[in-house]
């Protein structure tokens, strides 16, 4: 089992940044990757970024350039730092694992208006 906490989203202005944060713990040995997703009102969950156990990302062409994913294994924490935020990147953003299963977070709102 893998649990996963997210934490940072909130209501920011576009153009501003915020920066999520994903706490994973339990099975972590079995994690191959660890991404971020988003679902808007709507909408179907899309794919925003991705890390490998060995730092390969991969990013969702409409964040490519804003939003960076990274890894602290000292701090079992995956970050997805979002930059020039537009209001639609409006979303709740997920948290995932993928270990022998896939694992997800709970969520966090983002919200970006003026």
């Amino acid at each position: 089992q893998v649990q996963l906490v997210e934490s940072g989203g909130g209501l920011v202005q576009p153009g501003g940044s915020l920066r999520l944060s994903c706490a994973f713990s339990g099975s972590i040995y079995s994690i191959s990757s660890m991404g971020w997703h988003r679902q808007a009102p709507g909408k179907q969950r899309e794919l925003v970024a991705a890390i490998s156990t060995r730092g390969a990302t991969n990013y969702a062409d409409s964040v490519k350039g804003r939003f960076t994913i990274s890894r602290d294994n000292a701090k079992n924490t995956v970050y997805l730092q979002m930059n020039s935020l537009k209001p639609e990147d409006t979303a709740v953003y997920y948290c995932n694992a993928i270990a022998l299963h896939a694992y997800w977070g709970q969520g966090t709102q983002v919200t970006v208006s003026s």
